[in-house]
């Protein structure tokens, strides 16, 4: 009975893995979540905060953390004067008061739409028909909400109404209140302490939810995920859902003091993507980040926004990085999956580093990455648990973007992803899975964009036969915010 039930749970791991891994590739496609709530209430253009949206440049980065606003003199350049909640005197009388606030005086509403056109490799028949080519592939509407609640306080929601066709279920995407500057009152540097609590993307060194590209960067799809039924798989019991690219839902204490070349963030969180928390132990997600400003004109290296000469651009600059994460997954905690035997405690980790490179129209920006989780199988006698051979991962991205012109990018990106358990599991024909993704992205408007991405993929088995293949593709996406 124990074999059965081990056996049970083997399958049920790789079903379950295998449609996580797939659910998060066909959904959550990128969510370009630039704000035109935000040039509505300074009359300002798009390009002010984005070189290419929804990737922020100096200025933007300034002013997201400033709690969306300008970095310097916001009450001159605001056009949308907000509403006061009280007055000032109710800040003198507290706490007999409630604290004045404010709300936007318009409403800070923007919405988002995106479609793909894609074309295909010839894809074996034994993994089921589909089509060379898709003419358009409606993927998202989303709805978006953010600004601030006066100098301290601002707020981010997003929300896909739609996706992946007409009528598709959608849902939160990061939804927080932000309190800017809480180490103001413990007489702490500006902004060397602020508080964010909600579902929110983690401070990632670089944003998937917030991406340029039109595909995720395989090394945050990652998750582990052990397949003990199969034959010549690596036994045991780990089945963990955690992926960098999803939100996660719990707090996180970070800042950037004085010049904000320097950033921490350390986040608490329930470890289990955007669903409801599945045990009671949390995550821990830490990072820190020094960028060092390149621009050999002190006056330039100090101001916010660097000017050229067609407005703002990026300042020279190198940044380099470290994160990691800790946490300890939880199995068989009602006893379901193998009764009669305790809960299986798993911890595991993800560390890495990054770097970022700026210079006039050039970026050239990447990350690597190292994932190991704890695995347990049952012994000989399924009495109990015993150590087997950990799941590990490695990997990265690196990617490079040129500015033909003001309007026209050029993009190059590499990922790769090595992982002996996913090989072992039948995922690809060796351990390392790698793709180069070359592409052209074109501002038609400030807010309307085109994007044109190929993708040239790793080898795939194909299902009981000894060939395989690369599921290779093209696809064109338009991508426009009002």
């Amino acid at each position: 009975m124990k074999r059965q039930t081990s056996g049970t749970f083997g399958a049920a791991v790789v079903l379950s893995g295998i449609t996580v891994v797939l659910v998060w590739m066909i959904v959550s496609a990128p969510r370009a979540q630039a704000i035109p709530a935000f040039s509505r209430k300074y009359q300002t253009s798009c390009s002010t905060c984005h070189s290419n949206f929804p990737e922020l440049n100096d200025f933007g980065m300034a002013f997201k953390k400033n709690g969306f606003k300008f970095p310097k003199d916001d009450e001159v350049f605001v056009k949308d004067l907000p509403v006061l909640l009280g007055a000032k005197a109710q800040k003198e009388a507290f706490p007999k008061a409630i604290y004045p606030g404010e709300l936007p005086g318009g409403i800070p509403i923007s919405f988002r739409y995106s479609g793909f056109a894609q074309y295909n490799n010839k894809q074996p028949l034994a993994l089921g028909f589909v089509p060379r080519t898709d003419l358009f592939a409606p993927n998202t509407f989303t709805i978006i909400g953010a600004g601030s609640f006066g100098p301290t306080l601002s707020f981010w929601v997003d929300d896909d109404i739609s996706t992946g066709g007409s009528g598709a279920d959608g849902g939160l995407g990061d939804g927080y209140l932000k309190a800017n500057d809480v180490g103001h009152y413990l007489h702490l540097p500006k902004d060397a302490l602020n508080v964010r609590f909600g579902q929110f993307e983690l401070d990632l060194p670089f944003t998937q939810a917030r991406t340029i590209n039109l595909s995720d960067y395989d090394i945050y799809d990652q998750a582990s995920f052990v397949n003990p039924g199969g034959a010549g798989a690596l036994p045991g019991t780990t089945a963990n859902p955690l992926m960098f690219g999803a939100p996660q839902r719990g707090i996180e204490f970070g800042g950037y003091p004085n010049d904000g070349n320097f950033s921490w963030s350390v986040a608490f969180v329930n470890g289990s993507n955007d669903s409801a928390a599945m045990r009671n132990s949390k995550d821990v997600y830490g990072r820190v980040a020094q960028r060092f400003n390149l621009e050999r004109d002190p006056k330039v290296r100090k101001e916010v926004q660097a000017a050229g000469p067609t407005g703002p651009r990026d300042h020279t600059s190198l940044t380099l990085g470290a994160f990691g994460y800790y946490g300890r997954n939880e199995l068989n905690v009602d006893g379901s999956l193998f009764p009669g035997l305790s809960t299986i405690r798993e911890p595991f980790y993800r560390a890495g580093a990054d770097f970022r490179f700026r210079y006039r129209q050039f970026e050239l920006w990447g990350l690597g990455m190292y994932g190991h989780d704890t695995n347990e199988a049952l012994n000989s006698g399924g009495t109990g648990f015993v150590s087997a051979t950990p799941v590990t991962f490695s990997g990265g991205f690196a990617e490079a973007e040129y500015w033909v012109y003001p309007w026209l990018i050029g993009l190059m990106r590499y990922d790769v992803v090595n992982s002996p358990t996913d090989f072992l599991n039948g995922v690809s024909r060796s351990a390392t899975r790698n793709r180069f993704s070359p592409g052209v992205q074109v501002l038609v408007r400030a807010n309307i964009k085109l994007a044109f991405e190929y993708q040239r993929r790793f080898e795939e088995p194909v299902p009981g036969t000894i060939t395989f293949f690369r599921p290779n593709g093209f696809v064109v996406g338009t991508d426009f915010v009002f």
